[in-house]
């Protein structure tokens, strides 16, 4: 069990038998009276944000959340295909569970996929994925108008803005946790 004290940004807990992790938290001690935590929280299984205010004495059930390292196979339609490296199972998750992690993956990484109950719910990425830039406008040279990027397509399908050396068929090293462009890869 945990307590009201425990509370912060990114804890997981059990609300209602559904996992939450917390996105926000501010905490305020009123000049007399018990402390008040207010917690922002996004469910992870649906997406719907909830709001709540907790008093110092509230406790809570933390979420039994189980981690199992996997493969990215494929992707068919709106389902992204896993195996878990261990027993070879596979299993599918849907575009909107993934969220923007579909913008990074590639075939045969691997990934932490996280489950709640045996279901399926996340995926945690590498902080750095290299991929491949499939289209690339040429940049004009004229152009000094304050901001020296241009944007690129990579394999993915995914648009980023990136430095005006960066060519078709360069591969270049994305933060996965911004989106951002990081550095052109040597290979």
């Amino acid at each position: 069990m945990l307590n009201a004290s425990d509370l912060r940004k990114g804890l997981k807990l059990q609300i209602d038998g559904a996992p939450y992790i917390i996105t926000d938290f501010e905490f305020s001690k009123p000049g007399k009276g018990q402390a008040l935590y207010r917690c922002k929280m996004r469910n992870m299984i649906s997406g719907n944000q909830l709001v709540k205010t907790y008093r110092s004495n509230d406790k809570f059930e933390k979420a039994e959340l189980e981690e199992r390292k996997m493969q990215y196979l494929y992707n068919q339609n709106n389902e992204y295909h896993f195996m878990d490296t261990d027993n070879y199972e596979q299993l599918f998750l849907t575009a909107e569970q993934l969220g923007d992690n579909k913008n990074y993956l590639i075939d045969n990484m691997e990934v932490e996929v996280l489950f709640f109950e045996s279901l399926p719910i996340d995926v945690t990425l590498p902080i750095f994925v290299n991929l491949s830039v499939t289209v690339a406008d040429p940049w004009a040279k004229g152009d000094t108008s304050g901001n020296d990027t241009k944007p690129v397509t990579v394999e993915t399908g995914y648009q980023l803005q990136v430095p005006p050396f960066v060519e078709e068929g360069d591969k270049i090293q994305i933060d996965t946790r911004t989106g951002e462009y990081v550095t052109r890869v040597k290979e």
